[in-house]
């Protein structure tokens, strides 16, 4: 797949070749934050779960930078929150057998940006 952005990425828990896995999303969530879609797509999610004729895919759009900043993660860089989001999204991709998930890792500036196409 290519992306427009070189640092989005696609993961696919159970390892099945890109095609394959992105052809059986039955159930499709876009959130702009990382653990957005396990609050409004977890209707979705619950559906596909353990369910073979059934997969949800997830896309977020956003790469984490923002995130809040208290507890363990008062001292975090942007960079460094950015790896955190990240490894959880995939994690939870993974604990919710998802199909796949994209996360197209853009600033949220950019996403507010009304001249950004």
């Amino acid at each position: 797949m290519h992306f427009h952005n070189p640092a989005a990425t696609l993961f696919i828990p159970d390892g099945q070749p890109e095609e394959a896995a992105l052809s059986r999303v039955t159930h499709l969530g876009v959130g702009a934050h990382q653990d957005d879609l396990e609050f409004m797509a977890y209707h979705g999610i619950e559906a596909c779960y353990r369910r073979p004729e059934k997969w949800f895919g997830g896309v977020t759009c956003t790469n984490g930078a923002g995130s809040a900043r208290t507890g363990l993660y008062a001292d975090y860089t942007d960079e460094e929150m950015c790896k955190v989001r990240h490894r959880e999204q995939n994690q939870a991709a993974a604990v919710g057998e998802f199909a796949a998930i994209i996360q197209l890792d853009y600033p949220s500036s950019a996403l507010k940006d009304p001249s950004n196409p």
